[in-house]
């Protein structure tokens, strides 16, 4: 192909100094109606009001615009986890924090959003919240619609969740209040994201 990478004036460190943090990328996985999207924009209100510059990508958001061509299969599903890790990384080398709410189901494909943003900038986080819980609060309707079988292949129903054995952080909605849960994450994130010798706070 006759492409090839052009490489800026501005490093990483730069925008670090501007800013007064480093980016990363905060990968939220689990279930539907966990409360995965709660927390990243939760997370992304408290992180601006301290200071820090962070957005939210949310599952449904992205499809309204950067992924509307894709559908729910296992081919269209992992080719929307690459997307949005490729829009993470670049959120990261602008510079940002970035709150990723998907339920990614599979480590395959988790593994491969690491792989691409960076070891070094991906901090997992699973919304442990049981699927009986999830299913009781069913914001969309959707274990219902599933467990009729008008909908196929719906993640914890009749499609596998693969837990991740090893995140970074396991947070449950059911077991800790909301409150409780938000704190954890943003103390989590922001010693993640701390310069040297600065403060986020």
């Amino acid at each position: 192909m006759n492409i090839s990478w052009h490489q800026g004036h501005v490093i990483p460190f730069d925008r670090q100094q501007l800013l007064g943090h480093a980016s990363l990328t905060v990968w939220l996985t689990g279930l539907s109606g966990s409360g995965k999207s709660t927390l990243a924009f939760g997370l992304e209100y408290k992180l601006v009001q301290a200071g820090c510059l962070a957005y939210a990508l949310d599952g449904d958001n992205v499809r309204h615009g950067l992924n509307r061509d894709l559908d729910f299969t296992p081919v269209a599903r992992t080719e929307n986890i690459r997307r949005v890790a490729e829009t993470a990384k670049l959120f990261n080398e602008a510079g940002v924090i970035i709150l990723c709410a998907f339920i990614s189901p599979t480590t395959q494909d988790r593994e491969a959003a690491k792989s691409i943003v960076g070891a070094d900038n991906f901090f997992e986080v699973h919304v442990s919240t049981p699927l009986f819980e999830c299913e009781r609060r069913d914001p969309k309707g959707l274990y219902q619609r599933a467990r009729n079988g008008d909908l196929k292949n719906f993640t914890g129903i009749d499609a596998p969740y693969e837990i991740p054995l090893q995140p970074d952080i396991a947070v449950d909605t059911l077991a800790q209040d909301f409150d409780s849960c938000l704190q954890l994450l943003f103390d989590a994130i922001q010693t993640r994201t701390r310069l040297s010798g600065a403060s986020n706070a």
